[in-house]
């Protein structure tokens, strides 16, 4: 395979069939299960491996047992116990190194469908799974008890099927796949709503903790200039507020300080008789030197040509 980013087809993966206990429907379909320990005995799974491909058709990946992390255009995974991976034609796969550590103990069912017989179930298969993989932001989702029951009932029907004597199985495989597609797309739906909520969970939390922020800010500014003041105060890692706060609002912990600081360094010059000297101990400057670079950062002029401009 060497290191150039090559398309694999299902011809391809059937001259691996050493490595698998597999099912095929010529060449537009083949369903099978291979163990970590029989793929890592027979080298050319790994070879083939080893580099990017793209697959020229649609894939699902179901790890029955194990883990291995696999790269997915470019970007990193974790493929867990009970994960279900779906791909479309033209995704590039890796799986990562060390492949025989990661693959040793996996249990994998898989599936490898052309493009020629999915164009033939009248499916959308991208439309599916690309726009719900973009929304999930990862291509695996991990099946439940009774969604992990069903898959293996398709599973063994589909082997039963192809290991079978009728004459329309290339039919009888067409109403499967549809069937398994929209089960699949509720699998795919019941995630996506899970998520929605995490995240909305997440937003609402993120938004509690930042006003709690903005309202020790808005008390402690003139004295306290640091996140790890603010953080002890909500009892929260330094890490962790500057997160959240970045996140709910867009600005920095820091920003946000400095932003009362200057409100208040403007106040003071612009509608107190304090002399700038007091202004620079009160809001806990230690000398006036910071203070006007600090200003002059903040505003483009300095506190006294600041002060000047507001008598005129």
């Amino acid at each position: 395979m060497q290191q150039n980013l090559q398309t694999i087809r299902i011809q391809d993966i059937l001259r691996l069939s050493s490595f698998a206990d597999e099912s095929a429907l010529g060449d537009d379909f083949i369903i099978g299960e291979t163990t970590g320990v029989r793929a890592s005995r027979d080298g050319r799974l790994l070879d083939l491996l080893q580099y990017p491909v793209r697959f020229d058709g649609y894939i699902l990946f179901f790890l029955k047992k194990g883990h291995f992390r696999i790269d997915f255009n470019l970007n990193s995974y974790d493929v867990r116990e009970h994960s279900l991976l779906v791909s479309v034609p033209g995704n590039i796969i890796r799986i990562t190194s060390p492949l025989e550590d990661q693959m040793k103990e996996t249990e994998l069912i898989f599936v490898f469908i052309s493009r020629q017989f999915v164009s033939g179930l009248h499916l959308d298969f991208n439309r599916t799974f690309q726009e719900s993989i973009r929304l999930l932001e990862n291509p695996c989702v991990t099946l439940g008890d009774e969604q992990l029951a069903l898959a293996e009932s398709y599973f063994l029907l589909a082997r039963q099927i192809l290991a079978s004597s009728h004459r329309n199985k290339r039919e009888i495989i067409s109403g499967l796949l549809s069937s398994l597609s929209y089960m699949t797309e509720d699998v795919w739906s019941e995630q996506l709503q899970q998520r929605a909520a995490v995240r909305e969970e997440n937003t609402t939390r993120a938004n509690q903790l930042f006003d709690r922020f903005m309202q020790l800010v808005t008390q402690y500014h003139g004295t306290e200039r640091g996140m790890a003041f603010y953080a002890d105060r909500m009892n929260l890692t330094p890490k962790y507020l500057s997160r959240v706060v970045k996140e709910a609002s867009g600005r920095s912990g820091p920003e946000w300080i400095d932003a009362y600081v200057v409100l208040e360094a403007k106040n003071l010059l612009r509608y107190s008789s304090e002399s700038i000297k007091e202004i620079v101990y009160k809001l806990n400057f230690p000398n006036s030197s910071v203070f006007n670079k600090f200003f002059r950062l903040h505003t483009g002029m300095s506190p006294s040509e600041y002060r000047r401009q507001g008598t005129r």
